[in-house]
């Protein structure tokens, strides 16, 4: 049979279930992706995710032809024992959902996103029934549970198991970045069965938003943070920055803006009246459609303050290309994979300081030409290399590949590419 035909029929044929643990579908933006990307191509496509506490409350619904199933999470966990029952209540919600889409209309891939790495638990009984299973590591967990600030050295070795296990049992491989490809293949992933997939926006549904003054208020500049807020994000230094603009350099003309969600909100807030900046940091939640693009449209800066510690270092954060796309100069701490991705368009500063950041945004905002000029290189920095449309052909070419024809993936279409000397050193002209 002519090859061509055969991927069409195998396709059609496909029946894709993911697995979410840690945010509810559709917000997971990537996932969201990802199965949009598959239900194009024909394949049948469910989701099964927690609840949202405030959004995508019901139990079953169709969203954009993809059948979302979601369970009731009532433990979110901020300690070992947390965690525990969080992963375990998870685990036996998604094996019993699962257990029940097979036995009513069965299925082809189990397509997990970590974190946990727990979903090779549920895959396993159903390798042995000729299924395949797709790991999609989002984040390192091993490194993870560190930057969360856990002390837990002694569970590290167990992380490394469950990766490991997630690891040897997959068909297929997805990581977000070159850091995270690399330690794949160190830590036991086979690089024929191994791609990369990176977060970008996808730029036919990115639409063109125009900027709302209204949003700053009595501000003359925004400065915005998109993200979850967790202890390993650093949100913490926005506001200890925001302090330092305040009171320390006299600047009352700006404002702070922090979209998203996380463990960490109450603390922050706490933080901002303690530090007396309560007027100038506002927490504005998720925000979706029009409203949350709107306000990187608006912003005169963008944020990435995560600090340096091994975790962030080798993570890629869909935010920097969603500033991207709005032509947004972003202040980051000087990570090598925030340094991959914005190249020259980024203003970095070298030490995790508070002080530092706040004195690099207010460079940043009375610079207007320099402001724009990196804004303009960041869009088409964007536009050659890190939007959605790019990732999408590596994901399919990679299922193709490996899922549906059972073949090594090729390494031109493992998402690679060599990063661009004259970039890089252009790159430190603009360090602080």
């Amino acid at each position: 049979m002519h090859a061509s035909r055969r991927d069409k029929r195998l396709v059609s044929r496909s029946r894709i279930i993911f697995l979410i643990e840690n945010m509810s579908f559709p917000r997971d933006r990537r996932v969201k992706q990802e199965a949009a990307a598959l239900r194009q191509q024909g394949c049948d496509v469910s989701v099964i995710s927690p609840r949202g506490a405030t959004h995508d409350e019901h139990s079953f619904e169709v969203i954009d032809g993809v059948r979302v199933y979601r369970y009731w999470q009532p433990w979110q966990g901020r300690s070992i024992a947390g965690y525990l029952l969080e992963y375990g209540w998870a685990m036996m919600w998604s094996f019993i959902i699962v257990c029940w889409i097979w036995a009513k209309e069965d299925f082809d891939v189990l397509h997990a996103a970590n974190p946990p790495d727990l979903f090779w638990l549920i895959a396993l009984p159903f390798t042995l029934l000729g299924k395949q299973f797709v790991f999609d590591q989002h984040d390192l967990c091993p490194e993870l549970l560190a930057s969360r600030r856990i002390k837990a050295a002694h569970l590290k070795g167990f992380l490394f198991s469950l990766e490991r296990r997630s690891y040897k049992l997959a068909n297929l491989v997805i990581v977000t970045n070159q850091s995270a490809y690399e330690i794949a293949l160190q830590r036991g992933a086979r690089k024929e069965s191994l791609c990369i997939v990176r977060n970008g926006p996808d730029l036919d549904s990115f639409a063109d938003v125009e900027a709302c003054p209204a949003l700053k208020g009595w501000a003359r500049y925004m400065a915005l943070y998109i993200g979850t807020i967790g202890p390993q994000d650093g949100v913490d230094l926005i506001v200890r920055a925001a302090h330092h603009i305040v009171h320390d350099r006299a600047r009352r003309d700006i404002r702070f803006a922090i979209l998203g969600d996380g463990d960490c909100v109450k603390d922050l807030q706490v933080l901002t009246r303690a530090l007396k900046v309560e007027p100038y940091v506002q927490f504005c939640g998720w925000l979706n459609g029009t409203e949350f693009l709107s306000y990187i449209s608006t912003a005169d800066v963008c944020l990435a303050p995560e600090p340096s510690d091994e975790f962030n270092q080798r993570s890629s954060f869909m935010k920097l290309a969603e500033y991207m796309c709005y032509s947004k100069v972003t202040i980051s701490f000087d990570l090598p994979e925030s340094r991959r991705t914005l190249g020259p368009a980024g203003i970095f500063v070298e030490r995790d300081d508070a002080a530092h950041f706040g004195d690099a945004v207010l460079q940043a905002l009375d610079d207007p030409e320099r402001r724009h000029r990196l804004g303009r290189i960041a869009a088409a920095r964007l536009r050659r290399s890190f939007h959605w449309g790019i990732s999408r052909k590596v994901l399919l070419n990679a299922y193709e590949a490996v899922i549906w024809n059972r073949s090594a993936l090729a390494a031109n279409n493992a998402g690679l590419f060599e990063d661009l000397e004259d970039e890089d050193e252009a790159a430190l002209a603009y360090r602080l």
